[in-house]
C-alpha cells in the first residue's frame, strides 16, 4: 500500500495567525510537524501543500517536499486533493500543520482499517481525558462495534442521561487517510448542514453516505490553536525530553 502523506500549511489562520511558523520549543512549529511524520515508516512520502511564498522558502530551506496550492481553498482537505492530483497513491494522509505531536503509533492506528479495500477513509480516536468531555474545543465521536463513525461533535456524547457508571467517550483527533475516489468526491460536494452547524468538515462524508472507520490509539495530541496551546505542547515536549 502506497500511502503519503500531505501538510496542508496556510498562513492565514484566524484564531492564531501565521501559527505554522510559531516557534515550539526553538523550532517553527511546521519543522515539528514535519519531522514527526517522517518518523513513521509507513508514510512513503511526506509533502506540505500551502499558499504561502514563505512556507515554500522554509521547505525550501530545510529540504522539505513541498507544493504551492490555490490561495481559494476552504479547507486543508481541497488543499490535499489538489496535490493528489499530481502525486499518485494508494492512500493520502491529511495531516494538519499544527499537530506537532504526531508520531509514528499514530499513523498505524490511522492505516490499520485501510488494509481493507471497502474502507475508503479513515481517522483515529482516543479516549477522553476527563477535562475534555464538555469542551467543545475537543471534538468528541461515537462509533458502531465495528470502528464505523456514527456521529462527530463538539457537544458531549453519547449523553448520560441516567448518570450510568461506564459510560465511555472517545476524543476525536484530527489525522484522515483517503482513497482517491472518496477524496474526489469529497470536494465536489457542497457544505452539509450539519458540517456547517458543528463546523466539522468530516461531517460530510457521513450525511453523503461515504462511512469513515475510527481505529483508537492511546496517544492523545494537542492541535495548536491558541496561545495556551502552544505552551502545552512545549511543556509536553520538554517532559519527553
Amino acid at each position: 500500500m502506497l500511502a503519503i502523506a500531505i501538510i496542508p500549511a496556510r498562513l492565514a489562520s484566524t484564531r492564531l495567525p501565521r501559527k505554522v511558523l510559531r516557534p515550539i520549543a526553538g523550532k517553527p512549529m511546521l519543522a515539528r510537524v514535519y519531522e514527526a511524520v517522517k518518523r513513521s515508516p509507513l508514510l512513503q512520502d511526506v509533502i506540505i501543500a500551502t499558499d504561502s511564498e514563505e512556507v515554500l522558502r522554509l521547505a525550501e530551506m530545510n529540504g522539505w517536499k513541498a507544493q504551492m496550492t490555490s490561495t481559494y481553498h476552504r479547507s486543508g482537505t481541497d488543499r490535499v486533493h489538489e496535490v493528489a492530483q499530481r502525486v499518485p497513491a494508494d492512500v493520502y494522509v491529511n495531516v494538519q500543520g499544527d499537530e506537532p505531536l504526531a508520531r509514528p503509533e499514530h499513523f498505524e492506528a490511522l492505516l490499520r482499517p485501510m488494509r481493507r479495500p471497502e474502507v475508503m477513509v479513515s481517522t483515529i480516536k482516543t479516549p477522553c481525558p476527563l477535562h475534555d468531555v464538555n469542551n467543545p474545543n475537543a471534538v468528541k465521536v461515537v462509533t458502531d462495534k465495528n470502528g464505523r463513525a456514527l456521529y462527530f461533535s463538539r457537544s458531549t456524547i453519547p449523553l448520560n442521561r441516567d448518570k450510568n457508571p461506564g459510560v465511555q467517550y472517545f476524543k476525536h483527533l484530527g489525522f484522515y487517510a483517503y482513497r482517491k475516489p472518496a477524496l474526489d468526491r469529497f470536494c465536489t460536494l457542497p457544505e452539509s448542514q450539519l458540517e456547517a452547524a458543528e463546523r466539522l468538515e468530516q461531517l460530510r462524508f457521513l450525511e453523503n453516505g461515504i462511512d469513515i472507520y475510527a481505529e483508537e490509539t492511546p496517544f492523545d495530541t494537542v492541535g495548536v490553536d491558541t496561545e495556551d496551546d502552544l505552551k502545552r505542547v512545549e511543556e509536553v515536549l520538554r517532559s519527553r525530553a
